[in-house]
């Protein structure tokens, strides 16, 4: 999420997002029964017109007192599908305990199934255990226990401190355990952490991969973005511990737990209610990273579709690159949220393996070692030099925050409306927010691409649009992109929205968001969605004839 210094004047739409401090942090995640996620917002308009099982045995699943998993099966029944398995509603922290109490990261951002990773975990209890829960559908659970640990001891890790030329904070903490994946299906996974005695409970997320994701629509989890926006030990992409952009950290880690929702990061808000969804349906999925995306040439040959989901900022250009060749291949990109693909990013080692920092200098990019010797700046990808808006991929563009605005539907004929209901005019209140993406042919877009919704927002005084649209690519592909952040929070959307809870969208914002992804994730399942359903492109129509 971009920043606007108050003294740039040039006019929207011609200019480089670019940052300035703010004193204070907006919180934009809204959970009711949640701690909220924070960032360091920006202002509208910035973006243009707008981080050996150590002598402790583990035992599976099935053998945990608190554990419902199946029965065996014969040798002559069909396996069981993973979603049709019971669940464990238990899976939610229901006792986080005082800061400090426990937490924890992982080793690996993620891993193959039947490898081992490392936990690094910190409490003031003599001990604690780990559970594994797989993140799906599950008959509405939303989690299902495949692993937990024996009891092992606790101690209380040191403290971390900044570096001191790139601010970036990461620990040293000693391997507490080392985690067997044997048996574990590929999936989204919360491990959670309870500290002896109920003092206290923490998240640690990691992804067990797909190696390979031919047939099936591949779901990323943004880590990269989540790390840019942890602020666990005080210093984020953003700002520092005394909340200024000037003393921001320029390269963040993974070896730190995460400080939002619990040591979830930002997965249980933009990502868990996508996957519910997609396992709810049955579709074909694969998982993966943003890390493993960019550190894998081949890994989307033969996909059915990337899916981007609710905030995904952060990409490298290989990441970019990998996908953009997807793409032209035929694999179909769903972009769920806003926002996406808008920084530039690199990858580097730490102590504990590759990939374990992410470096993002932005308009400091000229004091960047890796671009002074040659490498790419770390900046806005619509920024010089090398200016590549994200539009070329995405279809739209970034155009700022913060809005909270109804969505309106401006082409309810549309292939992906249908079972909506909606007409012309119909709006969702709350369904855009707090940053937003349009359609704006003065930076590169492709075309034919169809406008389906056009919704009025108002941002810090500049009028503007947050546009759904889709375009087809060359290849056949079908590219879809919400142009709202809230499109994944919504699928969770029930009540009449008087809670406050999910930005107060209600159970109307929630049946019209389940309804236009399960269009999309069916059509995308079918093949190449742009050959299938040719878009109509709209765009004189809608923002005049000019364009």
């Amino acid at each position: 999420m971009p920043e606007q210094r108050p003294d740039e004047q040039q006019p929207a739409g011609q200019r480089p997002a670019r940052e300035r401090p703010r004193p204070g942090r907006r919180r934009f995640l809204g959970l009711a029964g949640a701690a909220a996620a924070g960032a360091g917002l920006a202002a509208c308009g910035s973006g243009g017109a707008a981080g050996s099982k150590a002598g402790h045995a583990a035992r599976p699943a099935a053998d945990a007192p608190s554990a419902t998993a199946a029965a065996p099966r014969s040798a002559a029944t069909p396996p069981q599908r993973e979603n049709d398995r019971p669940g464990n509603p238990d899976w939610r922290i229901g006792n986080a305990g005082p800061d400090r109490a426990i937490e924890g990261w992982a080793d690996r951002v993620s891993v193959l199934p039947g490898e081992t990773f490392g936990l690094h975990v910190s409490t003031t209890a003599p001990g604690y255990r780990v559970t594994a829960y797989r993140m799906g559908y599950y008959g509405g659970a939303r989690g299902r226990q495949v692993w937990q640990s024996d009891r092992l001891p606790g101690s209380r890790q040191s403290a971390a401190s900044p570096d001191q030329a790139t601010r970036m904070v990461a620990t040293d903490w000693a391997r507490s355990t080392q985690v067997d994946t044997t048996g574990w299906p590929e999936g989204s996974y919360l491990l959670r952490l309870d500290a002896d005695g109920g003092a206290g409970q923490r998240y640690v997320p990691i992804t067990v991969r797909s190696a390979s994701t031919a047939g099936k629509l591949v779901v990323v989890n943004a880590v990269a973005t989540w790390q840019a926006y942890n602020e666990w030990g005080g210093y984020n992409l953003y700002n520092g511990s005394n909340g200024a952009y000037a003393t921001r950290s320029l390269v963040v880690s993974f070896d730190r737990p995460y400080q939002y929702d619990n040591g979830a990061g930002l997965f249980l808000v933009y990502e868990a209610p996508l996957i519910a969804l997609a396992e709810k349906l049955g579709l074909p999925l694969a998982y993966t990273t943003s890390t493993d995306l960019a550190g894998a040439p081949d890994l989307l040959k033969g996909a059915l579709a990337v899916l981007s989901l609710g905030h995904d900022e952060y990409w490298s250009p290989e990441q970019r690159a990998h996908v953009t060749a997807a793409r032209d291949a035929g694999t179909n990109v769903a972009v769920l949220g806003a926002n996406c693909c808008f920084r530039r990013v690199r990858y580097e080692p730490s102590p504990t393996g590759p990939d374990r920092q992410v470096v993002c200098y932005k308009t400091a990019y000229q004091e960047d070692p890796g671009f002074t010797a040659g490498k790419p700046p770390t900046n806005d990808y619509r920024a010089e030099p090398g200016a590549d808006p994200e539009s070329s991929l995405l279809g739209v563009i970034y155009d700022g925050y913060p809005v909270d605005a109804p969505y309106v539907v401006t082409n309810p004929g549309h292939w992906l409306l249908e079972g909506t209901g909606t007409k012309d005019g119909d709006s969702f209140a709350h369904l855009v927010g707090v940053e937003y993406d349009r359609v704006n042919p003065t930076f590169t877009t492709p075309r034919p691409i169809e406008i389906l919704a056009h919704s009025p927002v108002v941002c810090e005084g500049r009028h503007s649009y947050s546009d759904t649209a889709f375009y087809a690519a060359p290849g056949g592909a079908g590219v879809f992109a919400s142009g709202t952040m809230r499109w994944v929070e919504a699928l969770d959307a029930t009540g009449d929205g008087s809670s406050g809870a999910d930005h107060s969208m209600d159970a109307r914002a929630g049946a019209f968001t389940q309804q236009v992804t399960t269009n999309l994730l069916k059509a995308f399942a079918a093949g190449p969605a742009g050959q299938a359903h040719p878009p109509q492109d709209n765009v004189a129509a809608v923002y005049g004839p000019k364009h």
